[in-house]
């Protein structure tokens, strides 16, 4: 059955909780801005419409004060402009151009809701230059007044119902994601350690665990929301973020040296690693986290006792030290669970995460919302048609709005046939049925039902994007009111006004796509490769904290990136995998070789590093690394010859050194087998625009 009709005939209790929760809330915003005698009370709600599409009381507290803020920022900046260029309309339109590029690049470089709060930056900044541009100076003030009152009301509207009526809270969804990376990546592990050649099954388990671990990162830091237990869900979301990419990199390694190498290792080390997957599987299915853990313990008490027994080769030690890391890595995945759904009980320590800023793409961003508008100003300009600022606005608002998403071309065109369905709706029941409506009872019932329509479909995330564009389009084509224009000129005005900014929109899309694979490619390897660089500068404090933010920001990126591309066009998140597995590795010599007492060790130490660092970058690039393993001979031989070092730690390090080696020599031939152009992504039926 189509995901549309599904929605329809069968509707969740959730979606019809949410539907019913949103339009009371945009209801109440419209009751109480016509009872102000607000100028535009549709403002009020499309404020409160874009509060509500994440309902939990946390997320909606965040995006109201981001929202207020933004308005605040943008209605000053707004105000700015007109003071400097009352009488100079086009160093104005220039002026705002260059805000809304900013607004849209710093977006662009933020996470969560703060993104949301630039772009009301730049659209109250655009709605009170162009609205006021034949305003006296009192007037602009009265009009920066209006946009605050509307947009707050909205989300004072918006917070009052969230918490009122069927409340939800930030912490019980995040617990919920939790055990989906969890189990999921259990599952992931399971046929990783099987050494099995599923590969459709394996990337399937990994994406169904990212999925999550990336919403679940996003949304964590509204849970400082929720009460004093919101900081602790926070900290302990940052650890399981941390360890589950660093499970999943340390599995990476393990199945290239059982699936590549097999023949170079002890049979007794290949049964082992198939135990370990039983046992991450049984572990899946266990109820309870302490059961769980009690299960993974007694799991990796095993195998430490298999690795005590004989004098296993270099490579077989690091196999099994590399199954116990593992173990320990899920167990502290547990351990995190557990304090995000219980932290008053359960408390983690972590460092916040150090994003990855990309900063070409958000300049490409912020170039794209600049041409849009500056075309849509132009037009504006020229034909002098009052109809054309609904035009800018949705120009402003969606360039920003979609340019930090993957694949924001899927989205704008969801939108679309969104708005191309809003409008016959908006004309039956905005301007036909609403002209004979009297009263406000009977304009509720009357306008609500479309947007009831539309938000019933949008919590599932195949209809989302062309169902919240139906009840958002059916707001602006019928701008409800107290002196409403029933006419069909002023219909028929917006409607090529909303046809017009939204196609440009697609078209800036199109024309100017943000960097392509092989760009972002080049662009990763640079940046692995000077974060990996600096693990040797900096103290392991400091370099660990930076490093592990950015690389998981990086890896939840590409883990999107890559899911739309072809299955064998599917290098980058492979690549940030290696990088993650390289790079924890350096911070472990650091950690016991730094202190190393004979300035010889500590030379071979930081030749060795060195040589790992430039030994990714040739692999990244497609050429095999070289003068790794002469590096790790001269070490051994200065640990050997100047280090009180046991023989069985000597081993270890020898079997670290041939594994990464192995691994960067995997990496140089999967990016030398690549193909040289890669395919642009390919549109995806599922796509989540908030």
């Amino acid at each position: 059955m189509p995901p549309l009709v599904q929605t329809y005939l069968m509707p969740s209790a959730t979606a019809v909780k949410f539907a019913i929760k949103t339009t009371l809330a945009m209801m109440l915003a419209l009751y109480v801005a016509l009872w102000f005698d607000l100028e535009r009370p549709y403002w009020a709600l499309m404020s409160a419409a874009f509060l509500q599409v994440r309902p939990m009381s946390g997320m909606v507290i965040e995006k109201g004060i981001c929202q207020l803020g933004g308005t605040f920022i943008g209605a000053v900046a707004g105000i700015v402009i007109m003071a400097l260029f009352a009488q100079a309309r086009i160093p104005a339109l220039i002026t705002l151009t260059l805000w809304i590029m900013l607004c849209t690049y710093v977006g662009s470089l933020w996470r969560n809701n703060y993104t949301y709060g630039c772009l009301m930056a730049a659209v109250t900044a655009m709605l009170i230059v162009v609205i006021s541009s034949n305003s006296t100076p009192a007037g602009i003030f009265e009009i920066a007044a209006a946009r605050l009152s509307e947009l707050g009301l909205g989300a004072i509207c918006a917070m009052l119902v969230s918490s009122l009526l069927w409340p939800s809270r930030v912490g019980t969804h995040l617990a919920t994601q939790a055990d989906m990376v969890i189990n999921q990546a259990f599952e992931h592990a399971a046929l990783r350690l099987e050494a099995s050649d599923d590969i459709p099954a394996m990337q399937a388990a990994l994406r169904e665990s990212l999925g999550p671990l990336t919403l679940l990162e996003t949304d964590s830091q509204a849970a400082r929301f929720e009460g004093p237990e919101g900081a602790g869900r926070v900290r302990a979301t940052h650890v399981l973020t941390r360890r589950t990419l660093r499970f999943f990199a340390n599995l990476q390694a393990l199945h290239q040296l059982m699936h590549d190498h097999a023949d170079r290792l002890d049979p007794q080390s290949l049964t082992l690693a198939c135990q370990v997957a039983q046992g991450f599987r049984e572990a899946e299915h266990v109820k309870g986290v302490a059961d769980a853990r009690k299960a993974l313990q007694a799991l990796r008490h095993q195998v430490h006792e298999c690795d005590d027994q004989g004098a296993p080769a270099p490579l077989d030690r690091r196999l099994r030290l590399g199954l116990r890391e593992s173990i320990g890595h899920a167990m502290v995945m547990l351990d995190a669970r557990e304090a995000i759904a219980s932290p008053a009980s359960h408390t983690l320590r972590s460092a916040p995460l150090a994003w990855h800023r990309d900063r070409l793409s958000a300049s490409i961003n912020g170039l794209r919302a600049g041409i849009v508008f500056g075309v849509l100003a132009l037009f504006w300009i020229v034909t002098a048609w009052q109809s054309a600022m609904i035009a800018m606005m949705l120009g402003t608002l969606f360039s920003a709005f979609f340019a930090s998403r993957e694949n924001p071309v899927a989205i704008t065109m969801m939108f679309y046939k969104g708005m191309l369905a809003a409008i016959p709706s908006a004309f039956l029941f905005g301007h036909v049925l609403l002209s004979q409506a009297h009263g406000f009872p009977m304009l509720a019932m009357i306008f609500g039902t479309p947007l009831f329509l539309g938000l019933l479909g949008a919590t599932n995330p195949a209809t989302m994007g062309y169902c919240l564009a139906f009840a958002i389009f059916n707001i602006l084509l019928t701008m409800p009111g107290n002196g409403m224009d029933f006419s069909f000129d002023s219909f028929a005005n917006r409607v090529v006004a909303v046809v017009i900014g939204l196609t440009c929109v697609v078209m800036g899309f199109r024309l100017l796509p943000g960097p392509g694979a092989r760009l972002r490619r080049r662009r990763l390897i640079k940046a692995i490769s000077k974060d990996i660089h600096l693990l040797r500068r900096r103290s392991i404090r400091a370099a660990e904290t930076r490093f592990s933010g950015h690389m998981a920001d990086r890896l939840l990126q590409l883990a999107q990136h890559d899911d739309m591309l072809p299955e064998e066009q599917r290098h980058l998140f492979i690549l940030g995998l290696t990088g993650l597995d390289l790079g924890t590795a350096t911070l472990r010599l650091r950690d016991r070789l730094d202190d190393a007492p004979h300035p010889l060790i500590r030379r071979a130490h930081q030749q060795l590093l060195r040589a790992l660092a430039n030994g990714f970058e040739q692999s990244a690039n497609g050429q095999m690394p070289q003068g790794i393993h002469a590096a790790g001979q001269q070490l051994d031989e200065a640990i050997k010859a100047h280090g009180n070092v046991p023989a069985d730690r000597r081993v270890l390090l020898e079997g670290l050194i041939e594994r990464l080696e192995l691994a960067l020599e995997r990496l140089a031939r999967i990016m030398a087998e690549r193909p040289n152009r890669a395919p642009a992504p390919q549109p995806v039926q599922e796509v989540n625009p908030h």
